[in-house]
């Protein structure tokens, strides 16, 4: 068998999540772990040392250049959209050559079950859990799809979703940026009559329609964004970054139906100006405000 690499990059643990996807989207990449870290409930117990340990099966790169060379590229794309290089971390990167074991198996070992709520488990598809009556479970692979509902933000959007119940159950649900799907498949275990998701990443289609799949719900995904949408929708989750979050505002709006509300996440606290200018510039009010610090989410409505 051949051999595999480990590529470890320091970070601002609070985007771990975040640098995940970027290996997931664009390198070879088999699972993450943070250095050294255990994990519980799924839930980092420390993040101190901040270093992102990756998996790679190969050094492939969409654009041919070095894996670390093309990670600074990525952490150069964030500082374009806003972040901070205190905000992002340094990315230094170091990689080494691994000689083969059973590695692919070794990374799931401290992924557990997550309760991300009272009502709603995150099970990893190598896990059995018996759940309670009141619990809805999602089965993921977070080695395969990003967005496993681990990360504040997806968290905080369950919150939004779980104050709403009314806007759920019934009615008519959009994911903007859906990702994979997580809370698409969670609007449709809460009863959700219709469930639209849609992202401008065209590697995360067949993610989310195998993770709806395996769920047993029936999702609809497309590649595409919110201005591409002619329906409305009752309630609007939109988890995304800060910046997109406010250029897509008149178009989630455009989503709502009259009494419909947009759960809007991904914003870290230092970047809440920049949401709350977009909901007063495009006559929303807030309705609700949750916070897991260093993220902060807002349910607005017309």
């Amino acid at each position: 068998m051949s051999n595999y690499y480990e590529l470890y990059i320091k970070i601002n643990p609070d985007i771990e999540d975040d640098v995940a996807n970027i290996c997931f989207e664009n390198l070879d990449c088999e699972g993450v772990l943070l250095e050294e870290q255990k994990f519980k409930d799924l839930e980092m117990t420390e993040t101190s040392k901040g270093t992102l340990k990756v998996f790679l099966r190969s050094l492939d790169t969409p654009d041919g250049s070095g894996v670390c060379e093309y990670i600074k590229s990525k952490r150069a794309e964030l500082l374009d959209r806003g972040f901070t290089p205190d905000e992002l971390g340094s990315w230094d990167c170091a990689l080494l050559e691994k000689e083969n074991e059973d590695w692919s198996k070794k990374w799931k070992e401290n992924w557990e079950v997550t309760h991300i709520s009272d009502k709603v488990v995150i099970v990893p598809s190598w896990l059995e859990y018996n759940p309670k009556p009141t619990e809805i479970t999602v089965s993921l692979d977070p080695g395969c799809a990003f967005g496993t509902g681990t990360h504040q933000t997806t968290q905080l959007c369950v919150v939004g979703m779980e104050q709403y119940p009314e806007l759920i159950v019934g009615k008519r649900v959009a994911d903007i940026g859906m990702g994979s799907g997580i809370l698409s498949i969670i609007a449709k275990k809460m009863g959700a009559a219709y469930v639209y998701g849609c992202d401008n990443d065209p590697t995360v289609i067949d993610v989310a329609n195998e993770n709806a799949q395996k769920n047993n719900t029936e999702c609809v995904f497309e590649l595409g964004t919110a201005d591409d949408i002619t329906e409305k929708f009752d309630f609007v989750c939109a988890n995304i970054l800060h910046n997109v979050l406010y250029e897509i505002m008149p178009d989630l709006k455009n989503l709502l139906n009259d009494n419909g509300v947009i759960s809007l996440s991904g914003i870290m606290d230092n970047k809440k100006d920049i949401v709350l200018e977009a909901v007063e510039k495009n006559g929303l009010k807030i309705l609700k405000t949750n916070t897991m610090t260093p993220w902060v989410s807002y349910v607005v409505g017309k």
